[in-house]
């Protein structure tokens, strides 16, 4: 077991960044206390290393920049000319060993090998520097264009510099890789690596390797005329627009770059025509060459377009800027979110993560950070694969969380509207959503709607619901989607990004019922605070509790907090702690906490009780120093809907905290319903939660 690990690399641009995201998304479950080192940085003191700040922005990492490395590459060739080497590695260890003091677990980075004069010097350092902080190393090779024995031979030459130097070696990875030659590579680096040591192959990705028109406009250099929101679209191929229109066209693939001269309007018009085209695919953007600019007819008509490209400008000739766009090396930067998903995918995807958990993981805590509540929830999700349907597929938001759901592979998913508009969409918002692994049900066309409406009038006839009166109530999204979860056809439903909360719950409450016992249904919100997660109930359903009905929403609060890993200590919150108050509001609180204590004697559960006392220890040991509950108090209830909503939206906007939710509980199948205020995260983590909720 180890609090380290050390990831090196023999040669540019071998993929390291899938294992060091994934190896921080990995430990992010675990802890919040989780350093990032790079002891030597390619970048000089003018700008700021892309790999650390990608890292520490994108798990919010509380190290200091200065923090993350110790020299810069021109520092290190400096010292080693002046024959200070030993001064270099007593401050990297240095450094190191203060972060290691301060966390649970420190990820250490070598260099990059962007200068090849330097190549020896560089690999030797690595592992001198491994060797001396003495911590285990993951070899990570390249393996584009290479045969299998010059990969086998790399593998085992290097396995044997850092073994002979004294460095322990968890896992080779072999990265970008042709995808048929995965097995034969497992079991040639299997045979010619020591026992024990991890095989990992991992596939080239076209979506990682491709750059974006961010970073060709960095390359090309010139001025954006249009669609810089757009930056982020990736390039896979790209083309010189020389030919006629007709030719051109021909050759137009999935996210292609035109390179076109700018006095070329009748490419610059037809490219923008084929993107939006459904005969097209998507084109990444356009770069036009010899500082010409198009004619003023030609811009007036591209402002006037709802979907633009990227275009960019440049100065330099056609064959000039070609060879450049041709040179661009993709890297992961801090701003590329997708990017930095799917790496994280790929390390989950190919890595045996829980061979290396073994390994290298020896820290255990008690504290629930967001980042692990997240972590562990979609990991939950991803143990028993659930079926979800999301009846909103006209609202963007819902579009684009259900293209990260099926990236992940965390459900399985079903969006209601009608195919052709989905589809379009999609391409407008730039997602390459697998459509095969998603099904798309027009409610009207679908041919079960004739056998949904049958079984609504049956379940409804008595409250004087018609045969025509359920024929239309079926057109509903809300009750079609509804009806798949009591049919059984999907295992639960997320809507209300663009429905109030009663007209999503509404048909749930009509014939989905609540489960045996449970007499209210309710509903909770996560709150993930910057150091814990609390659960806030009922702040959406119930305006008006009776002591009942809040002792039913204590408990089921309670079970859903314990369901998600979040140990349940009950406040039931008024306006005063303990015997301290009277009143009408506050005997509703203090009679609903006897009747939980009657019910579940089990439960940690204090009532009434102040926020403040509930939830600052400090102040729970002033106002009730006997309580097991007060300040430390993990699921809080509250006496009515209008507390309970405007407290959860002042807390969740004057602490930045993520608020999950509203969850409904005490429903026989899980139906959850969003904000119209919610954002795509929102319906993200609700999806993943309704999952686990079908998994009880």
């Amino acid at each position: 077991m180890t609090n380290a690990i050390y990831l090196t690399t023999t040669e540019p641009y071998s993929g390291k960044s899938i294992i060091a995201l994934g190896l921080v998304n990995l430990l992010s479950g675990r802890t919040a206390r989780i350093a990032f080192f790079k002891p030597v940085i390619s970048s000089d003191d003018s700008e700021k290393d892309s790999h650390i700040e990608t890292i520490s922005s994108y798990f919010s990492l509380n190290t200091p920049y200065e923090d993350m490395f110790v020299f810069t590459r021109k520092e290190v060739l400096k010292y080693i000319n002046a024959g200070r080497e030993a001064y270099i590695i007593d401050t990297i260890i240095a450094r190191f060993k203060a972060l290691q003091e301060d966390h649970d677990f420190v990820v250490v980075e070598v260099t990059d090998f962007l200068n090849s004069n330097t190549n020896n010097v560089e690999f030797d350092g690595n592992i001198s520097i491994a060797k001396n902080l003495g911590i285990p190393a993951v070899i990570i090779l390249k393996g584009e264009g290479k045969p299998v024995g010059e990969i086998v031979d790399t593998a085992v030459s290097t396995a044997k510099s850092f073994i002979d130097s004294g460095v322990e070696i968890l896992t080779v990875v072999v990265n970008k890789i042709d995808v048929e030659k995965i097995d034969q590579i497992r079991e040639h680096l299997t045979r010619a690596l020591p026992p024990g040591l991890i095989v990992t192959p991992i596939p080239k990705n076209i979506d990682l390797e491709s750059p974006t028109m961010k970073e060709i406009f960095n390359a090309v250099g010139g001025k954006i005329l249009f669609g810089e929101h757009l930056l982020s679209n990736r390039v896979e191929t790209s083309i010189v627009g020389a030919m006629q229109l007709h030719n051109c066209l021909t050759r137009l693939q999935k996210n292609t770059l035109l390179v076109t001269p700018g006095d070329r309007g009748d490419i610059i018009i037809g490219a923008l025509q084929a993107n939006i085209s459904k005969n097209y695919s998507k084109i990444a953007g356009i770069v036009l060459t010899g500082g010409l600019v198009p004619e003023q007819t030609i811009l007036k008509l591209v402002e006037g377009l709802d979907t633009v490209l990227p275009i960019i400008l440049v100065e330099s000739g056609t064959f000039k800027t070609v060879n450049r766009v041709a040179n661009t090396q993709s890297r992961i930067s801090p701003d590329n979110k997708e990017k930095i998903a799917l790496a994280i995918r790929t390390f989950d995807q190919y890595v045996d993560v829980k061979s290396l958990e073994k390994k290298v993981i020896s820290f255990r805590t008690t504290t629930l950070t967001p980042r692990m509540f997240q972590y562990q929830i979609v990991k939950r999700a991803k143990e028993q694969k659930k079926h979800i349907v999301l009846p909103e597929g006209e609202d963007d938001r819902i579009l684009q969380a259900a293209d990260a759901l099926i990236k992940q592979s965390i459900v399985s998913l079903t969006i209601l509207g009608n195919k052709e508009s989905i589809t379009a969409a999609l391409k407008r918002l730039n997602l390459s959503m697998d459509l095969e692994q998603v099904k798309i049900i027009n409610p009207a066309t679908d041919e079960r709607f004739n056998d949904y409406v049958e079984t609504l009038y049956e379940l409804r006839k008595k409250k004087n619901v018609s045969l025509e009166m359920a024929r239309d109530l079926m057109q509903d999204v809300s009750y079609f989607g509804t009806m798949m979860v009591f049919k059984g056809e999907a295992d639960g439903m997320v809507s209300g990004a663009m429905h109030t909360t009663q007209h999503t719950i509404r048909p749930a409450l009509q014939f989905v019922k609540t489960k045996p016992g449970v007499a209210t249904v309710s509903s909770v919100f996560f709150m993930c605070l910057p150091s814990r997660v609390s659960v806030f109930g009922d702040c959406a359903v119930n305006p008006n509790p009776t002591p009942e009905q809040l002792a039913d929403i204590a408990i089921s609060s309670a079970e859903t907090s314990k369901m998600f890993g979040v140990d349940p200590k009950v406040a039931m919150l008024s306006y005063s702690s303990g015997t301290s108050g009277e009143g009408e509001d506050v005997d509703k609180v203090r009679k609903a906490t006897e009747l939980v204590r009657q019910r579940r004697p089990d439960l940690k559960v204090e009532g009434p009780i102040q926020y403040d006392a509930a939830v600052d220890p400090s102040v729970g040991k002033k106002k009730m120093p006997d309580s097991e509950v007060a300040g430390q108090a993990s699921v809080l209830i509250f006496p009515d809907l209008n507390t309970g909503n405007n407290t959860y939206k002042a807390v969740q906007r004057e602490t930045g905290a993520l608020a999950i939710g509203p969850i409904l509980q005490g429903l026989n199948k899980p139906v959850n319903d969003l904000s119209r205020g919610c954002t795509v995260e929102d319906i993200f983590n609700t999806v993943v939660i309704t999952a686990i909720q079908a998994q009880q």
